[in-house]
């Protein structure tokens, strides 16, 4: 079995999103780990400014495009590791005959599944206006909170001007962040962008989050017939 990745949304997350496959897959040697067909295409329009209007250039044809040939190349199901991206999840479906991980359900699941009642979001502007987390979470009665206004330009600081920008990290303004949605009454905190799946690579975060790029990982593993490693069958820290 086979897993194609529609990459390059951003670089660095698509090469973290491989290296964590590897991580948390439970090998012996070489041949024990996944197949994967990677295409890193950074030149797709970014998402975040298509879905707040900012931009014309929609991103969904070139994933479809690379969605396309993946299939052609037979494999078994195909992950993106880009949140904001899974807001053309639907669209991408219906024209791609491979099944597509939804990263944002499979939090939702893994949430249910550790009986949380309650989780805060730490995304894009464009992944939070478009409700693709806060419509999962709720239909599966999982309550939602959201960082205000000021700190989420923080959150949007922390993604483009410093993660994406291959700039030092400000842990202080995430741990800010992390404490205003604790406040609000979140039990876990959502990492809802494959950046801040960064962040909790190179920082000690704490207790209390879950990184969807870690979820996405995961299911990749499981759903390509691969073997996964005992400590990442529970993903919130």
């Amino acid at each position: 079995m086979t897993l194609g990745i529609i990459g390059g949304l951003g670089p660095i997350a698509t090469a973290y999103f491989m290296e964590l496959i590897i991580q948390m897959t439970d090998a012996k040697r070489d041949q024990d780990h996944l197949s994967m067909i990677v295409y890193n295409a950074p030149e797709i329009p970014d998402r975040t400014s298509y879905i707040l209007g900012v931009s014309s250039r929609n991103p969904v044809w070139d994933m479809i495009e690379i969605g396309r040939k993946l299939a052609g190349q037979k494999v078994t199901c195909i992950s993106i590791p880009c949140v904001t991206a899974h807001y053309f999840h639907e669209e991408l479906s219906g024209n791609i005959p491979v099944p597509i991980i939804h990263a944002i359900q499979e939090t939702g699941l893994e949430l249910r599944a550790g009986r949380i009642r309650s989780a805060g979001i730490m995304a894009t502007d464009g992944t939070i206006q478009s409700r693709i987390f806060q419509r999962e979470l709720e239909e599966m009665g999982i309550e939602v909170f959201l960082p205000k206004r000021e700190y989420q330009e923080s959150v949007m600081e922390l993604i483009y001007e410093e993660v994406k920008a291959g700039r030092p990290v400000d842990i202080d303004k995430f741990q800010r962040v992390s404490s205003h949605l604790r406040e609000q009454g979140a039990q876990v905190i959502i990492l809802g962008c494959t950046e801040l799946s960064l962040i909790k690579r190179d920082h000690p975060i704490g207790r209390g989050y879950l990184d969807v790029m870690e979820i996405l990982a995961q299911r990749s593993i499981l759903r390509c017939g691969g073997r996964l490693k005992e400590r990442y069958r529970n993903l919130i820290t």
